[in-house]
């Protein structure tokens, strides 16, 4: 069984065919520029990378690249299209309209369309890719997996905000988190990992990269989480502002001559290490002007760490006590310095990190970087959403 994971943006569109019956990657890309000059192609598969300038004038034109270039007779990895069982969509916010993995119908897409201002950034492009494959392959399963989906199990109180209960009701306006693929993903492989059964651990995962987020897991489901309504809540990201007063962006406004539209595109797109660094967003660009002496780029990242520990803090008072701490994505899985700052004089908690363990933690494994009498365990473990997204393609698809 063969299921075709696709993840769209606003003009990209990256992909993964994977074996269910092995969970192996048979071959995966990435489309950039999508409906811009200069679109570009990226195919790998049987240890090689082709990459080459297309024209892909929309995500339907992008799609068939992708589908002829996998059934290619030279470069191909499987016979025709009718190889492909399912396929998976990554889709950022649902809404309480989904609480779960949802085959794709037409009455499903109709809701996709109606929720799609959750996440301006992310869910207009997730419906065009959506689209984009139903023209392709219009008799495939199709499936929409929500990163919010794992969040659903947060209790009331923890997901609620303080506004007018009304606005609740009508607009359901409240707390859905992200990333919710990879912190089940990496929750599962800690227990795995560990020799231990889920139900039975309290863990915290980190999911640090240029979206951040951090998760309170009892038993193996979400408690708390740090995003919010929307990306744009909890830790400073690459980018994003995280946690602000509302009242100082409304005086930034003000003064800027902002309206709400323009002020949400800042807080997205011009606050975060960016913002403050005046740098970056990329953490490797960050460090490398902070040991240069700049003093904005250590500031960023300090911020950051704060941020993250104190959130880790929080998680475990939320779930008394932790098991296991997680750090994954592109920053909580090879950057040492942020993952040492983030757990730096959190002894209390019975937390203590091997320094040597964690400067020198391999890459692309699970792997262990606590002090051999810290009480809590320290994971760094390599997400892998995408799985996730097939996996629950072919459970809600019922191809198993």
């Amino acid at each position: 069984m063969k299921i075709l994971v696709i993840n769209s943006g606003s003009s990209s569109l990256k992909y993964q065919l994977i074996d269910m019956e092995t969970e192996n990657v048979l071959a995966k890309g990435l489309c950039e520029r999508i409906g811009i000059a200069n679109s570009n192609f990226v195919y790998k598969a049987h240890g090689q990378t082709i990459e080459q300038q297309i024209d892909m004038p929309t995500h339907e034109a992008a799609v068939k690249i992708v589908l002829d270039t996998l059934t290619d007779k030279r470069v191909g990895v499987i016979k025709s299209m009718d190889e492909i069982d399912g396929v998976g969509h990554r889709v950022v916010a649902s809404g309480e309209a989904f609480k779960k993995p949802t085959l794709v119908t037409p009455e499903a897409m109709k809701l996709m369309e109606e929720i799609k201002d959750l996440a301006p950034l992310h869910n207009p492009a997730a419906i065009v890719g959506v689209n984009a494959c139903l023209a392709q392959m219009p008799h495939t399963p199709m499936v929409l997996v929500f990163d919010t989906g794992f969040h659903f199990t947060m209790p009331d109180y923890a997901y609620m905000y303080a506004v007018d209960y009304s606005h609740y009701e009508k607009y359901k306006i409240r707390r859905y988190g992200a990333h919710g693929t990879s912190h089940k993903y990496v929750a599962e492989e800690a227990a795995k990992y560990l020799g231990k059964d889920l139900c039975d651990l309290k863990i915290i995962t980190c999911h640090l990269g240029n979206g951040s987020s951090i998760t309170a897991v009892k038993g193996g489901k979400c408690v708390d989480t740090s995003m919010g309504f929307t990306p744009l809540a909890g830790v400073p990201m690459g980018t994003r502002s995280g946690d602000i007063d509302f009242a100082a962006a409304e005086y930034i406004a003000e003064k800027e001559g902002m309206d709400v539209s323009e002020m949400l595109t800042y807080l997205n797109k011009k606050c975060g290490m960016l913002g403050i660094s005046g740098v970056s967003s990329d953490f490797r660009d960050l460090s490398a002007a902070a040991e240069e002496g700049n003093d904005r780029a250590r500031l960023a990242l300090d911020m950051f760490a704060y941020a993250t520990k104190k959130y880790i803090g929080s998680y475990a008072a939320v779930l008394n006590g932790v098991d296991v701490i997680v750090f994954t994505a592109g920053i909580g899985e090879n950057d040492d310095k942020v993952r040492a700052a983030s757990l730096k004089d959190m002894e209390y908690l019975g937390v203590k990190l091997d320094d040597y363990k964690n400067a020198h933690c391999p890459r692309g494994t699970v792997a262990e970087i606590q002090a051999d009498d810290s009480r809590v365990k320290v994971l760094v473990i390599p997400t892998n959403e995408e799985l996730v997204i097939a996996r629950e393609t072919v459970q809600e698809a019922k191809l198993a």
